[in-house]
């Protein structure tokens, strides 16, 4: 197994972050600053968000100078900063050339990862799984790279249907398989902590590309096997 450039392709080092009509780059323009800003406007960003969010909790009545929270301003805004660092990684270092010439023509499944993101309607975190699987045409991609797409894409402000399908135009974009299968289920806090208040609901998305949305067999196969008991657990 050894690595291969691909010629004409978006994947390299030295290339602008992917974005597409599809969304499976930024949403919005503004976070791309957050690539190229020097120490002391990340600094700057910081304080920034700090005095925003010293701003909140007089807001709800609270004192910002008592003891526990006189440093929760600072905390909450590295806090916020980390979870969504994802704002901060282009594509082509997350793949960082793990990719792989290999006639292996069956599916590549990594499956139950889990994922932390942040709803974007409510700032509030949805946590779950994600299955990934691929047919590949004939180059492979690091399994770890896997998880780490999900984790890119996941470390922004999100809804799940946009992060499942941007999940999967990442492998596409990676290695342009026959085929990209991503089933995820998870739980929304703003469905537990607020509005309908139903803890241990799920919700499930799934994005079918190539032979996987176009042939029910291939499709059925997938599902069969994320869903089926690990041999390594029994």
């Amino acid at each position: 197994m050894h690595s291969v450039a691909r010629p004409g392709s978006t994947i390299s080092t030295t290339s602008t972050p992917v974005r597409d009509p599809n969304g499976l780059g930024w949403p919005a323009k503004s976070t791309l600053d957050r690539l190229h800003e020097s120490p002391s406007a990340r600094k700057e960003r910081e304080a920034k968000l700090a005095a925003a969010v010293r701003t909140l909790l007089e807001c709800i009545g609270e004192d910002p100078e008592r003891e526990g929270l006189m440093r929760t301003p600072a905390r909450y805004a590295q806090a916020l900063l980390w979870m969504t660092k994802g704002y901060e990684e282009r594509l082509s270092e997350v793949i960082n050339d793990a990719i792989f010439a290999e006639d292996h023509d069956e599916m590549v499944i990594v499956r139950d990862i889990d994922v932390f993101s942040l709803c974007e309607h409510h700032l509030v975190p949805f946590t779950g799984k994600v299955s990934i699987g691929y047919i590949p045409n004939k180059l492979v991609l690091g399994l770890s790279k896997l998880a780490r797409i999900a984790e890119t894409f996941s470390r922004r402000l999100q809804v799940q249907e946009r992060l499942t399908r941007q999940i999967a135009l990442a492998v596409e974009e990676a290695v342009q398989p026959r085929g990209v299968a991503v089933v995820m289920e998870a739980t929304h806090m703003c469905m537990t902590m607020r509005g309908v208040q139903k803890p241990g609901s799920t919700t499930m998305t799934s994005t079918m590309l190539g032979a996987f949305r176009d042939r029910q067999k291939t499709r059925e196969e997938f599902l069969t096997l994320i869903r089926s008991p690990s041999s390594l657990h029994r």
